[in-house]
């Protein structure tokens, strides 16, 4: 029997990030889930703050060279890889010299967010997306840490929904305590239509902040987990009026563990729906 593929997009991970609640999630869960007997893949943004040379980072040729159109113009995408040996696990980066060679990852040395993280956040999903194509990997799951990613779910049921490779896919979010404070820029919303998206589709951005960002990655979810013990109201009473599955906060020894039952759940509905 084949075994089930599991993608796993994160913006933090460590030791390429320090360590924070999801930093530390995005390194050992899917550790934990290739245990588990799942094949794995991994994604994060190549942040300007990563030690190349240090993390033996490098990148994969045959991969890179693609450019994404973004505002009209192109952007060239770089993907880079590395190796967690004790876990016997790869981790891909995405780059641009534009979006991501800076020494700070979401604001400046003084605190202010960068103008631009809306184009980075377009550009980390879709490149994640482009990329796995290239890969040739069609994931049965696909799992989204942190607002970064939370493009994801939105792209993988519009845009990219008839593709082979995506076609099957569930998706799960979750939700931390990761809110940004200033809303991204109002043109974000006409930057997401591409072929596959119409208004309808991303309606909940029509004032991109943290709330309404982290609503379009729920709307358009298979499942949700709750990652942070404290998470912000709205959205939670987002996912309680949804009506969607939800795994609750999870404590640190037992995680991996509830982590795989929920997948199961999410990816033996499909087997349900379908008889």
């Amino acid at each position: 029997m084949e075994k089930l593929k599991v993608l796993f997009v994160t913006q933090e991970i460590t030791p390429y990030l320090p360590e924070s609640e999801m930093s530390i999630i995005g390194r050992y869960l899917p550790q934990g889930i290739q245990e588990h007997g799942k094949e794995i893949r991994t994604f994060m943004p190549k942040f300007g703050t990563i030690n190349e040379r240090r993390n033996q980072l490098h990148e994969v040729i045959r991969l890179s060279g693609m450019n994404l159109i973004i505002n009209d113009s192109d952007h060239p995408l770089i993907i880079k890889v590395a190796s967690i040996q004790s876990a016997r696990m790869q981790v891909y980066f995405i780059d641009n010299e534009d979006y991501f060679q800076r020494k700070f990852i979401f604001s400046d040395e003084d605190g202010k967010e960068f103008t631009d993280n809306d184009e980075r956040t377009i550009f980390f999903a879709r490149g994640v997306l482009e990329t796995v194509k290239k890969l040739r990997w069609p994931p049965d799951l696909v799992h989204c840490h942190g607002w970064m990613a939370s493009l994801i779910p939105m792209y993988i049921k519009t845009a990219y929904r008839d593709d082979p490779l995506f076609s099957h896919t569930k998706v799960v979010y979750s939700v931390y305590e990761d809110d940004f404070k200033k809303p991204l820029k109002y043109s974000f919303r006409n930057k997401l239509l591409i072929d596959g998206v119409s208004d309808k589709d991303i309606a909940l951005i029509r004032n991109p902040n943290y709330i309404n960002l982290s609503k379009l990655a729920l709307s358009k979810a298979d499942g949700a987990i709750i990652a942070s013990e404290n998470i912000n109201p709205n959205i939670r009473d987002f996912i309680n009026k949804r009506k969607m599955p939800v795994l609750e906060y999870q404590n640190e020894k037992d995680y991996v563990n509830a982590y795989a039952r929920f997948y199961d759940e999410i990816l033996s509905s499909d087997v349900i729906e379908s008889v």
